[in-house]
């Protein structure tokens, strides 16, 4: 069945057709984005939900979305989506940050030469029949010092931009290296020196616990007198009543705000107050830029929902249509691992521990780790999947630990993991062979070559023989059809290990009759989906 796709807010036609010509059935009904009820009532039919602004994706509306795989927002911004919510109820949410970077920077741009020159205030003057031309003196950007907070991708542009009309660009960025501040020619400094310095001041950061009100009421006091300060990024960086008395006092010279804290803003503490430009979060409003975010949030749901690659994501790792291709059977062979190790813990597990070796440890290996804790929390919540296990063995309060190193053995790359509970521990290691297939290659320790079968019973025993003649005739005497066998041994004597691949799940009782004949250690049946 082909997958189902609803836009709640307004596309264009252009991005509707995208899911059209890959064989997604669209829905198109943009006044689903201010309905709630009537979107929680549909929204069970659909596997992908494309949205901008409008609509609010709740967790009442994800309760009810029984097939959803991803929300992708064209756009940035993101607060409209409970991201924790759709986390647990593994929905990806996807973003396209790119879209509209151009436009975003060119309007912060617009926005400092407006308060500049004072040009809004001087054209209701000008339209007033007023000529008021000594009244509105402003000052050049030549020369001048802008201080850019965030430096990423659109900040990155704004520095660029702002070099172009010849001012001095210092940044303030936890995560801008020297090397690349070098680069894009702009001078790495820390918050309170770029307060101290800067004439003008743009913003460029996301809004979270770490930057709110990064320039509230002590840090608007260090900035140099005249400053003035620009917000094209999101509602909430600054202390908007404190800058409100900065600029009355005469401290703070301009500021020109695209985003508030509160929006729609229909009041405000900056509204009405001389040279202060403000403009209804127009950022990315360009044709352009609006054309650009529905085009690629189009492509990358589709790619998500026939390919699997997974682009932008807020709460996974990003994996590439060509990454999808060559990880495929790695990604699956880590779901194998994790399923494996987990139907053979019946404790509590308090970490996991994985080893990625040679080739597979210059992979995605963030995704691999989604993969794998998947097939461990499978076993205990089975809706789990890649998005919502992080999620789930986190709030279980389980660490995870990943190492990676070169090729130590005799295969080309290799995953270990284990798990650490109470008692013990337990690990097993596969690897992917040249036809694709996964194998496990090492259960606790014990070298094996065995394939992932549907139905599998794992044995453990002492090496004597006999053993495993009477596994096989306990199993025929019960009417269970063997389809292989595989063995491995510590040493000659020691711990030994059977698996043995059935043609159907076996019940209970087989299981107890092996059990009660005391020569296994363990007896486990298990199961894998191998589709």
């Amino acid at each position: 069945m082909a997958p189902k796709v609803l836009i709640s807010d307004k596309l264009s036609d252009a991005a509707v057709q995208i899911f059209r010509d890959r064989g997604i059935e669209v829905d198109f009904r943009p006044e689903l984005g201010k309905d709630k009820e009537a979107l929680a009532a549909v929204i069970g039919d659909y596997d992908g939900l494309a949205i901008r602004s409008a609509t609010k994706v709740t967790p009442s509306i994800l309760e009810n979305a029984t097939r959803l795989k991803v929300v992708g927002r064209a756009g940035i911004g993101t607060d409209n989506i409970d991201k924790e919510a759709a986390s647990k109820k593994g929905v990806i949410v996807m973003n396209t940050p790119f879209g509209n970077m151009i436009t975003t920077a060119e309007h912060a741009i617009a926005m400092m030469f407006a308060v500049a020159r004072q040009l809004p205030e001087a054209s209701a003057s000008t339209h007033a029949g007023k000529w008021e031309k000594s009244k509105f003196m402003g000052v050049e950007l030549t020369g001048k010092t802008l201080g850019v907070i965030g430096a990423g991708n659109i900040g990155g542009i704004v520095c660029d931009r702002a070099r172009g009309l010849k001012m001095k660009v210092v940044a303030y960025d936890p995560f801008l290296g020297h090397e690349k501040a070098d680069k894009m020619g702009v001078e790495k400094v820390e918050l309170d020196e770029l307060l101290a310095r800067a004439d003008f001041i743009t913003l460029h950061v996301p809004l979270t616990d770490q930057t709110r009100n990064i320039l509230g009421r002590e840090n608007l006091a260090k900035t140099k007198k005249g400053v003035r300060i620009i917000n094209c990024a999101r509602g909430g960086l600054v202390d908007e009543e404190a800058l409100a008395e900065l600029l009355k006092s005469g401290h703070v010279a301009g500021a020109a705000f695209d985003v508030f804290a509160q929006e729609p803003a229909t009041e405000n503490p900056l509204f009405n107050l001389p040279n202060v430009v403000c403009t209804p979060h127009l950022g990315a409003s360009t044709t352009e830029a609006q054309e650009n975010v529905a085009l690629q949030v189009a492509e990358q749901m589709a790619d998500y929902l026939l390919t699997g690659a997974v682009t932008n994501a807020l709460n996974m790792p990003s994996v590439t249509a060509e990454e999808a291709k060559v990880m495929g059977p790695w990604i699956k062979l880590a779901g194998h691992l994790g399923n494996f190790i987990g139907q053979m813990t019946d404790e509590a597990i308090t970490a996991i521990n994985i080893l990625y070796d040679g080739s597979v440890a210059e992979m995605n290996l963030p995704a691999l780790n989604c993969s794998l804790i998947a097939g461990i929390m499978k076993t205990i919540s089975p809706e789990v999947n890649m998005v919502s296990a992080p999620v789930i063995a986190k709030e279980r309060g389980i660490q995870i630990s990943t190492t990676n190193q070169e090729q130590s053995g005799a295969f080309d790359g290799y995953i270990k993991v284990t798990v650490v509970t109470e008692k013990r521990e337990r690990s097993v290691a596969g690897t992917v062979f040249s036809d694709g297939k996964p194998r496990f290659i090492q259960i606790k320790g014990i070298n094996i070559e065995a394939e992932v079968g549907e139905h599998m019973l794992y044995t453990t025993n002492k090496d004597v023989p006999g053993i495993i003649g009477k596994l096989g005739s306990m199993l025929g005497d019960h009417k269970v059809n063997l389809a292989n066998f595989t063995l491995g041994r510590a040493a000659a004597g020691g711990e030994a290990i059977a698996i043995a691949y059935l043609d159907e799940a076996i019940d209970e009782g087989v299981v107890s009759a092996l059990r009660d004949t005391g020569l296994f250690q363990q007896v486990k049946p298990l199961e894998f989906d191998v589709a």
